[in-house]
């Protein structure tokens, strides 16, 4: 975790040099989604904004559930499932570790795009992760294809859902859909981003899929998993 720290580190030191491409990359990111028929995360904005109390939760859950939900799940699957905690960490490293070398090529976030109709409205509610630093570290705000956030939740999601059929499972599909709705309307991200962590997670699935077939194979009829 910490070199994927570095690697996050590095990617914000080498993208602040590029912000106009990343600038330009967003800007085609959202012509290509309206042709392709997505919904303009601008209109879903303008939902929000004339209730400040919701745009205000709304930057709050951004800023920190992720982390708060990724964590909880982690200490739940460690303390409930040990014997699934090493697969789940191993994917979450994973995921972490495939955004962050696709983050290498800076793309920036829908909020700094005013003239396509985004308002930054954690600027404007004096609650952006972006003025200062966390822990001492400075937070890449050109970091925005694929979404971390989308994918640690989608994680969260498809863990819950696999290691209990109780009603708690439904805590993590809640937390997977308002995250999303909460990086759109808070103009973090595009629908492209959140798109693009699902299908790195999907590949991951795979690999991990080929991975248990090839241990199988390999240890025999006798000596199966």
């Amino acid at each position: 975790m910490l070199g994927l720290l570095s690697v996050w580190q590095l990617t914000g030191h080498l993208s602040s040099a590029g912000k106009e491409p990343a600038l330009d990359r967003a800007a085609r990111i959202h012509r290509a989604e309206l042709r392709l028929g997505f919904p303009n995360e601008a209109s879903w904005q303008r939902v929000v904004l004339p209730r400040p109390w919701l745009v205000k939760a709304a930057n709050r859950y951004y800023a920190v559930m992720h982390g708060l939900g990724t964590a909880g799940t982690l200490i739940w699957v460690f303390v409930r499932h040990q014997h699934h905690f090493r697969r789940v960490w191993t994917a979450l490293v994973l995921v972490t570790a495939g955004c962050l070398i696709i983050q290498f090529v800076p793309v920036a976030p829908p909020r700094m795009l005013p003239q396509n109709g985004f308002v930054d409205v954690a600027v404007q509610y004096g609650q952006s992760m972006f003025d200062g630093t966390m822990a001492g570290l400075a937070p890449n705000e050109l970091a925005a294809m694929p979404s971390v956030h989308v994918a640690w939740c989608l994680l969260v999601a498809l863990v819950a859902a696999r290691l209990t059929s109780s009603h708690w499972r439904w805590l993590g599909t809640a937390h997977a859909a308002v995250t999303i709705v909460v990086v759109v309307v808070t103009a973090n991200h595009f629908w492209a981003d959140g798109v693009a962590a699902l299908l790195l997670l999907l590949l991951l699935y795979s690999f991990e899929q080929c991975a248990v077939r090839l241990r199988r194979w390999n240890a025999g009829p006798s000596g199966g998993i």
